[in-house]
């Protein structure tokens, strides 16, 4: 399975849960092989759980693995600090980001701290998250952390 492929699990997850009335963000997490491992959305809205963001979602649906340095997080945004955490955490090798345009997120740190990050620039991810955030300004504030009080 290539990049795009995989990218493309992912982005059919942000779509559901852009229609599930969530914030689109999908990703999935593969091992070396390219063999689908889990895959998720961020599930904050519909939940009711802050903690459900889309790669966090999709490591849990990977179940437990005994080493993550081989293995690929792809992302159809560029992950917060908090899912940033999780794959330096966990020692990700890799993480495909479909975009970084919307929300740089912490690929430069993971960059720093020797994860590979490809940042595929997607248009579709692009497009997506842009309209979410243009018609959802205040959800997209509070996912990442600077919903006004």
């Amino acid at each position: 399975m290539d990049q795009t492929q995989m990218l493309e699990i992912a982005l059919q997850e942000a779509r559901r849960g852009l229609k599930e009335g969530g914030v689109p963000v999908g990703a999935a997490l593969f091992d070396a092989n390219g063999k689908l491992l889990g895959k998720g959305r961020n599930q904050r809205v519909q939940n009711d759980d802050p903690s459900v963001h889309g790669e966090t979602d999709a490591f849990r649906n990977a179940g437990r693995q005994t080493s993550y340095s081989d293995k690929i997080m792809v992302t159809t945004l560029a992950p917060c600090w908090y899912c940033s955490g999780l794959i330096r955490q966990f020692n990700i090798g890799t993480v495909i980001v479909g975009e970084s345009v919307n929300f740089q997120g912490g690929i430069e740190w993971l960059r720093e701290n020797g994860i590979s990050v490809i940042d595929l620039q997607s248009q579709d991810c692009i497009d997506l998250m842009a309209g979410f955030i243009r018609d959802n300004p205040a959800l997209w504030n509070e996912d990442i952390g600077e919903a006004s009080p």
